[in-house]
């Protein structure tokens, strides 16, 4: 099935001016198309909580957005670009972002053609003493194909996070096609962002609001967190005509003991707030079934889901991950992903989908006809058809498959 997966196939033809540029003033004021087992209803963004099933749980992704998008200047006046992805020296978020003299990240870099060696310095055009004193630089240190190792370099005690709160931008998708604005750093963060790492926001989440999330509550529905740190791979199309050779960007994501056993004793339907979620929920399963074959559980490659037989149950392999956590003496769960989500995947967790609408020809567009089929081009035609505003800022979408998929395996 894979290698006659063609590219082509999840094409469609978007409107420039059907890309929404800006949020709306009121994030729950956002459209959903509601996709209910083959039935397309308009509804709007504050009508979901009455539209999933009470007993329900809705799993977020609270990662949050980091201003990653650094701009340098060289002596000759040459702007470049540098966009953190991860950290490499140290490896954990959260000791590189709490480091206070110098990191190692991995980048991509714009302009890289006129950077050939040496190091840089912030771009300063305003001369703010502010920026002045740290002396931020950074020195190109490794290259892995199209992703480059840069070391940061600064002064005055200021911990990573901090500098780039004080120099960075918002890095706002590449199709938006303009520079980051005062308006992104509230409104391309979810409400409940809360873990620094990723540097694309997990956009099905910005449309909720406090309102929202107390109205699913009254209604029932359990709300639950997981960290999946997006990259910009999340933006790369696929660029090649059959989708099996497609290298996929793998992401790292943290779950805890207590959501796993939360999960495991949830008998109602499991919504997923966003790819990001859908591809941490389905990668757990593959993971429990390493467990059970004596593997270390830390890594799924791009197309370990479909090789791997299903032996176990979605229960038993979740319970071989529970064990090897306790075992362990773990409290969290740390692994990477690079599952790729495309038709003829089994949806092992996710029964319900919340997401926005998607650029054509991408590893998010295949998802979602992995998950409701052929009527993805249905509602994608709707939509269109209908005014809906189109990729991060844009409407939303519930999308709930034709077969029902609250079963035990």
């Amino acid at each position: 099935m894979l290698g006659t997966l063609h590219i082509s196939h999840y094409d469609y033809l978007l409107p420039e001016d059907r890309i929404a540029l800006y949020p709306l003033p009121e994030r729950d004021d956002s459209r959903l198309l509601f996709y209910n087992r083959g039935d397309i209803r308009d509804q709007y963004f504050k009508d979901l909580p009455f539209l999933i099933p009470s007993g329900s749980k809705i799993v977020f992704n609270n990662s949050r957005v980091v201003p990653a998008r650094l701009l340098f200047v060289k002596a000759s006046g040459a702007l470049i670009e540098v966009l953190c992805l991860e950290p490499v020296e140290p490896n954990d978020y959260v000791l590189s972002f709490n480091a206070t003299e110098s990191v190692v990240w991995r980048v991509v870099i714009g302009n890289r053609k006129r950077w050939k060696e040496g190091s840089l310095f912030l771009y300063n055009p305003l001369n703010q003493q502010s920026i002045t004193s740290i002396s931020l630089s950074a020195e190109c240190v490794g290259k892995d194909g199209d992703i480059f190792m840069v070391r940061f370099h600064w002064r005055g005690g200021m911990t990573f996070s901090e500098v780039l709160l004080l120099c960075g931008e918002v890095p706002i998708p590449p199709y938006l096609r303009r520079r980051s604005e005062f308006v992104d750093i509230e409104r391309y963060q979810t409400i409940y962002a809360c873990l620094n790492g990723s540097v694309a926001a997990p956009t099905a989440g910005l449309h909720f609001t406090k309102n929202i999330i107390t109205s699913l509550q009254s209604n029932n529905i359990s709300l639950s967190e997981i960290t999946l740190h997006v990259g910009a791979g999340t933006f790369l199309p696929v660029k090649t005509d059959i989708v099996a050779q497609h290298q996929m960007h793998s992401e790292l994501f943290v779950v805890s003991l207590s959501f796993l056993e939360e999960l495991l004793s949830h008998k109602g339907a499991i919504v997923g707030v966003g790819t990001t979620s859908v591809r941490c929920l389905e990668s757990l399963y593959y993971l429990g079934l390493m467990c059970r074959q004596g593997l270390e559980p830390n890594f799924l490659s791009q197309w370990d889901a479909y090789s791997f037989s299903p032996v176990l149950s979605r229960k038993e392999s979740l319970e071989c991950l529970i064990a090897y956590l306790r075992k362990k003496q773990l409290t969290d769960f740390y692994a990477r992903t690079q599952i790729m989500i495309v038709p003829s995947f089994t949806f092992r967790w996710t029964d319900g989908l919340i997401t926005n609408f998607h650029q054509p020809k991408s590893t998010l567009l295949l998802l979602i006809a992995a998950f409701i089929g052929e009527d993805w081009r249905r509602c994608y035609v709707h939509a269109l058809r209908q005014g809906y505003r189109f990729l991060s800022y844009g409407d939303s979408s519930l999308l709930w498959p034709q077969e029902e998929r609250l079963q035990s395996y």
